[in-house]
């Protein structure tokens, strides 16, 4: 019986040491979300993950604003035609700089599919945007994918779906703890096997394109 109880008080110890952790760490995570600020500063690509609101909107004025030579937009619906969400005006940067990719569903496919066009373009350092609660996950993928020498600058965007004041607000609570989950476990998992997610020597070696 004496055993028992020791077993359990242990337990219980290492159950709240392990609470203890994860707050620490979630709360951290939390402050590093709303720390996070875009740099002025110009790039060879915007490259924006499209699905959240006022995220495409942030990239084309960035791009009308010359502060990019590429305009990549990864994860678009496929219906959506390039001219629905970018159209030329007189004076200003045409569209034959503006790509459209289609395929990618989620945030390490959005990953994969962008280095395509990154590598293939020659691209050496971009501006990624996407929503504020989302950027510490996607940035995560994105070193993890690229080549090394690509330099990689946060933009992110608020949303009316997350709050500063987060520990007060629920629906705040439940987005940021859930990509702090996501956010913990593929950070562990790039530590386990970041090699095979790294652009292969042939991928690296394609041409540059227009």
């Amino acid at each position: 019986m004496i055993r028992l109880i020791a077993l359990i008080k242990g337990l219980f110890f290492v159950l709240t040491i392990g609470l203890v952790v994860v707050a620490v760490l979630f709360v951290d995570f939390a402050y590093k979300t709303f720390s996070l600020k875009s740099r002025d500063v110009n790039t060879d690509a915007i490259v924006v993950l499209a699905g959240g609101l006022g995220r495409v909107d942030e990239g084309i004025r960035l791009y009308r604003e010359q502060q990019g030579q590429w305009l990549l937009l990864i994860g678009v619906d496929p219906l959506v035609r390039k001219s629905e969400l970018y159209r030329d005006r007189p004076g200003q940067r045409t569209s034959d700089r503006v790509v459209l990719e289609n395929v990618s569903r989620n945030t390490l496919e959005n990953a994969l599919y962008a280095r395509e066009l990154i590598v293939g373009k020659r691209i050496t350092s971009i501006r990624l945007i996407t929503s504020r609660y989302h950027m510490k996950r996607a940035t995560l993928f994105f070193r993890a994918v690229l080549p090394r020498d690509v330099a990689i600058y946060p933009h992110p965007v608020d949303s009316r779906n997350l709050v500063s004041a987060w520990w007060s607000h629920s629906g705040s609570f439940r987005l940021l703890f859930s990509e702090f989950y996501k956010y913990t476990l593929f950070r562990l998992f790039f530590l386990i096997a970041p090699a095979e997610l790294r652009p292969s020597p042939a991928l690296q070696s394609l041409p540059a394109g227009d």
